[in-house]
């Protein structure tokens, strides 16, 4: 008598399996991609399409070429390397705490904690200083009285400027954590539907990108103030125009929204 053969619809086995596994894929696909999308508390998708596309990490609707504006070539000189980010010698921090206290202490702080809403340096990454020092020095990056005095300085100057203030403890701890709820949704997951990446993507929280700035402690005045002219396309010295293009989708209330965040609790003592 001969056997059925394995892979055949008339084995009850075979039959069984198939059928099994597609309703546990049916199964996954429904509780994955719309059920548990729908549990989030910031999730406004409309449909179902918007609901795969949030689960999926991309945006329900590509935005089309040409309607915003490409990065401008020669917006930015600088090209940031790992040397940049490493911690400056003791001499290095010294030279550069003498020419801070003379030249950037009025705006900045002797101790790099400003109370004129210009930016807190203290702890701020090294790298991060000396691209926008090279960026006033060359005109990328436009005010009166930084694009002066950075006329005034070397590279060395600016590196050792950069060793100083990242020697300092920063205006505040580390509190961004991707699951902390009370941060704003744009903080901690972004916009997949807007293609907008959360900001602790790039300045901390799940991970630092090179040459993104220690937000946390900013002066709320300050952060409103340069992301409303990255969006106004009046500051444009972000390389290939990755701040323009994050924050020109945003409203004036969700731009309040994340500067309230940043710089909304007291500094955590000694922390760097």
């Amino acid at each position: 008598m001969q056997e059925p053969r394995l892979y055949t619809w008339r084995n009850g086995w075979f039959r069984w399996s198939v059928l099994g596994v597609s309703g546990m894929t049916v199964a996954a696909l429904l509780v994955g991609l719309i059920w548990l999308p729908s549990l989030q508390s910031d999730f406004t998708a409309k449909g179902v399409w918007d609901s795969i596309c949030r689960a999926a990490g991309v945006p329900s609707e590509w935005i089309a070429q040409g309607k915003w504006p490409s990065a401008s070539k020669g917006t930015t000189q600088v090209v940031l390397t790992s040397d940049m980010a490493r911690a400056g010698a003791g001499d290095a921090i010294g030279r550069g705490a003498t020419i801070a206290v003379q030249q950037c202490s009025m705006c900045h702080g002797a101790q790099g904690m400003s109370d004129a809403n210009a930016p807190n340096l203290a702890g701020q990454y090294p790298e991060v200083v000396i691209k926008q020092l090279h960026d006033y020095k060359r005109g990328d990056r436009a005010s009166a009285i930084m694009q002066t005095l950075a006329q005034r300085l070397s590279d060395k100057d600016i590196t050792d400027i950069a060793a100083y203030y990242d020697s300092l403890p920063k205006a505040r701890a580390a509190i961004v954590q991707a699951g902390e709820m009370d941060a704003p949704a744009l903080v901690r997951v972004g916009d997949p539907l807007r293609n907008i990446v959360p900001c602790v993507s790039c300045h901390g929280g799940i991970d630092h990108k090179i040459g993104a700035p220690w937000l946390e402690g900013m002066p709320k005045e300050y952060l409103l103030k340069e992301m409303k002219a990255f969006a106004s396309g009046a500051r444009r010295n972000d390389s290939f125009a990755q701040m323009r293009n994050v924050v020109r989708p945003l409203t004036s209330q969700e731009l309040d929204s994340v500067a309230e965040f940043y710089a909304r609790r007291e500094p955590a003592a000694g922390s760097r």
